[in-house]
């Protein structure tokens, strides 16, 4: 059977699709940027990749009429203030497009919306379930809370949290009780419910066993970890206020951070666990979801990270669209030195930035984030996914991976940092030396004197880093 899956480059896309073919699926994969797309090689013979950008009508004519399954995994919420909208008209072109095809079922991963008053962000994503249980074939909704799972939005922002802050004071809403789940269940979920005739036509709501306010799942997180931490509410913290406090402690963007705030206020318990029995699965406890999200971590095995999708800074673009470096009109910064090792050099490249830091004048790489996060950037606290891999699409700290290709010796990142212009950074790695090239295409008067205004710290910053690289 022929499955769609939209997201497929998503959070949670990236870890069903491999369970999807595990249970004999062709899996169709509808991704905005195909290039982003790097799906590992022994699952290629059982998927097709497609373009597919629900709000680009011309590419919905790319999804094939034999699908009988669908996952719709997609969100706006990076793309514009008023992703409402956005998001509504995603799911009507998604139910105009499958409406020609086999389809038999659709499942539709959402939060959970037990509430009257509703934030924006989830009455959007409630008038999106809405929306698509008007399709053709069968619907599913399935409502989960806080996710917990090594690179989940929401484990990560605990993380950012209680390893950063030995003391926080904190908004009232973090007094608001909801009921965590970890990833593994929720895959759990989304791969039981396909063809299952007794979830058609439902809403389901999905949790752990645990209800906790948002305050004593940072406390767990602290016990689980060995550290003492102090936490104290005040009423005075306004919304406004509260989404600021996220953003700069944490590595959310600021317009993720309003839309969680908003959503924290709201309790996200499930009605009931009727899924959970339907199914047979036997959820994990905040806890035990911690530990085994450690475990991950320490072995490296993170398969996908929310810092990866685009809403961690903000921006939609094409990878393809930059991956060729402009030379017109641009400033360049090319350095050369030869090394000693091939090998070693390019472990060296491969393992920059996150905890490994740049080499060479780390404190004003961090002035630099912490700048860039005062104007509204994403600064250094995205870090990377994984310690030694870095793919297509991968943020790193506040660049994104263009191009990734160890055996050619070639790395190209793109600045997602506020910036009156754009910038490339590359590494090349030929013959007996090391190529380093910083590109800077200015918009404007204000981006040529930014760069006139940095120009001076790159003689030593740039030089530093290539050197270490080298060595």
């Amino acid at each position: 059977m022929t499955v769609l899956l939209t997201g497929a480059t998503g959070y949670i896309g990236k870890r069903l699709l491999p369970v999807l073919c595990d249970l004999g699926y062709h899996v169709v994969c509808g991704v905005r940027d195909v290039s982003r797309f790097n799906p590992p090689d022994f699952l290629k013979e059982q998927i097709t990749t497609i373009h597919l950008d629900l709000l680009n009508e011309e590419t919905l004519k790319n999804i094939p009429h034999d699908i009988e399954g669908a996952y719709y995994l997609v969100h706006s919420m990076s793309a514009s203030e008023d992703y409402e909208e956005l998001e509504s008209q995603s799911a009507r072109n998604f139910n105009k497009a499958i409406a020609n095809t086999n389809i038999k079922h659709v499942i539709y991963l959402t939060g959970i919306v037990n509430e009257n008053h509703l934030s924006k962000h989830l009455a959007s994503r409630k008038r999106v379930e809405e929306i698509l249980s008007e399709g053709k074939g069968h619907f599913t909704a399935i409502r989960a809370g806080i996710i917990i799972g090594s690179g989940s939005a929401s484990f990560e922002i605990i993380r950012d949290l209680v390893e950063k802050l030995p003391i926080m004071i904190t908004p009232r809403w973090l007094n608001t009780k909801c009921q965590p789940i970890g990833i593994f269940n929720v895959i759990q979920f989304l791969s039981k419910s396909l063809f299952n005739e007794q979830t058609y036509n439902q809403s389901f709501d999905i949790g752990g066993p645990d209800v906790l306010t948002y305050k004593e799942m940072l406390l767990e997180f602290a016990r689980v970890r060995g550290l003492k931490r102090y936490i104290f509410t005040i009423p005075v913290m306004t919304p406004r206020l509260s989404s600021y406090w996220l953003y700069f402690v944490t590595s959310t963007s600021y317009r993720l951070a309003v839309a969680l705030v908003n959503s924290m206020k709201i309790e996200v318990v499930c009605k009931d666990d009727r899924l959970s029995k339907l199914l047979d699965i036997q959820t994990l406890g905040y806890t035990e979801c911690l530990q085994r999200t450690f475990s991950k971590i320490e072995n490296s095995e993170i398969i996908s990270s929310w810092k990866d999708a685009y809403v961690s800074s903000g921006m939609e673009y094409n990878i393809s669209h930059y991956i060729q470096v402009p030379t017109f009109g641009c400033f360049v910064d090319k350095r050369e030195k030869a090394f000693a090792n091939r090998a070693e050099t390019l472990e060296r490249i491969w393992s920059i930035g996150g905890e490994t830091g740049w080499y060479y004048g780390n404190w004003l790489w961090q002035i630099r984030g912490y700048l860039d996060k005062l104007v509204g950037g994403v600064g250094l606290r995205r870090g990377r996914t994984n310690v030694h891999t870095l793919n297509v699409g991968d943020a790193l700290d506040f660049w994104r991976v263009l191009y990734a290709n160890k055996e050619e010796g070639r790395l190209l990142l793109f600045a997602e940092m506020k910036l009156p212009g754009e910038a490339w950074l590359e590494f090349k790695v030929q013959d007996n030396k090391i190529v380093q090239t910083a590109t800077f295409r200015p918009l404007g008067i204000n981006g040529r004197l930014y760069w006139y205004s940095v120009w001076p710290f790159h003689g030593f910053i740039f030089k530093g880093m290539l050197e270490k690289l080298a060595s």
